[in-house]
C-alpha cells in the first residue's frame, strides 16, 4: 500500500484570515520567533501497491482538477510518502 501526499496553499495574493488569526495568537502563547502563518490543505491518497510515476501523474491531475481551486489556490507539492498520516 502506498501513499501520495498533496499539499495545497492559498495563492500569495489571497487573504488568509485563519492564518492571520493563528499568527496573532502565537505571540500571546510565547511563540515570538514566527513572523507569518499561511494555512493550507493536505490530502493523503492511498493506493494499492507502490506509488509509480503514473500514480503521481494521476494525483497531480486530480489535485489540479478536484483537490484545489485554481482561482485561489496553488498545488505546491505532490509526493510519495511511506508513512503518511
Amino acid at each position: 500500500m502506498g501513499h501520495v501526499v498533496v499539499d495545497v496553499m492559498l495563492k500569495p495574493e489571497i487573504l488568509d484570515p485563519q492564518g492571520q488569526a493563528v499568527n496573532g495568537a502565537l505571540p500571546r502563547l510565547g511563540f515570538e520567533q514566527f513572523t507569518d502563518v499561511r494555512q493550507g490543505k493536505r490530502f493523503v491518497l492511498t493506493v494499492d501497491g507502490e506509488v509509480t510515476d503514473e500514480v503521481l501523474a494521476a494525483a497531480q491531475e486530480a489535485a489540479e482538477k478536484l483537490l484545489s481551486n485554481p482561482v485561489i489556490e496553488d498545488v505546491v507539492s505532490v509526493r510519495s510518502e511511506d508513512h503518511a498520516q
